[in-house]
């Protein structure tokens, strides 16, 4: 999504998109000449929220997500590895593995961090054994992908998710979207790109994971583009 600016499929701006991947060479050149991280850079330059990533980590080490250590954990898109490098700073799990589409960011990931590429089928988290994991999360992801792929991986998500483990992932909820913001977004949205950002009903959210024996413990809002996404923590019951 190189219009997008997120990790899955990602851009260099947010006006809409989901039609091709940022280039790892051409970003990872622009991240050295600036001085930056590579995370920081597509914070701040590419996508012009600076510090947004750090401010999602900082919520969620607040609402205890880190606080047990959790030994396994899985992310779908990580991309550029933003999130997953502040995470594994949070945390030292023992075993982290990966879904991400885009083969030159996989094998980056693999090679800095020595996380697990898992092979990615459509919505599915296949390889991954049932209630293995003891955080999945997805970040950037889930506003750029249509409904019904949006819920097909949420079942996977509960799916692989151990009792007493959490999941957190960000939607474009109706709380993010009041009548400034809509407006916002059909005004400076790209032309041609429909498709992103995909709104997710908030209720639609909670319900469905309740059904799958997870309740949500907590919900926030965190910076996307000139507007806002919405970042949902649920815990998995015993």
């Amino acid at each position: 999504m190189a219009r997008t600016g997120f990790d899955i499929v990602r851009s260099t701006n947010n006006r809409g998109g989901v039609d091709d991947f940022i280039p790892f060479e051409a970003t990872m050149r622009a991240a050295r000449a600036a001085g930056l991280p590579v995370g920081d850079y597509i914070d701040e330059v590419m996508n012009g929220t600076p510090g947004a990533t750090q401010s999602t980590i900082d919520r969620l080490r607040a609402l205890g997500v880190f606080a047990a250590n959790p030994n396994t954990v899985l992310e779908i898109g990580p991309g550029s590895g933003r999130y997953l490098e502040k995470t594994l700073k949070e945390c030292d799990p023992g075993r982290y593995e990966i879904y991400e589409t885009a083969a030159p960011w996989a094998d980056y990931l693999v090679d800095t961090f020595k996380v697990v590429a898992q092979p990615t089928s459509e919505c599915s988290l296949a390889p991954t054994p049932d209630g293995s994991v003891d955080l999945v999360h997805a970040h950037k992801v889930f506003n750029t992908v249509t409904f019904l792929s949006a819920s097909r991986y949420f079942f996977e998500m509960a799916r692989v998710t151990r009792p007493g483990g959490r999941i957190v992932f960000d939607v474009m909820t109706e709380t993010c979207l009041d009548a400034a913001t809509m407006h916002a977004w059909a005004t400076k949205g790209g032309p041609g790109h429909d498709s992103y950002p995909a709104a997710m009903p908030r209720q639609a959210c909670v319900d469905l994971f309740e059904t799958l024996g997870c309740s949500l413990e907590a919900g926030f809002q965190a910076p996307m583009g000139f507007a806002s996404t919405e970042v949902l923590v649920f815990g998995k019951g015993s």
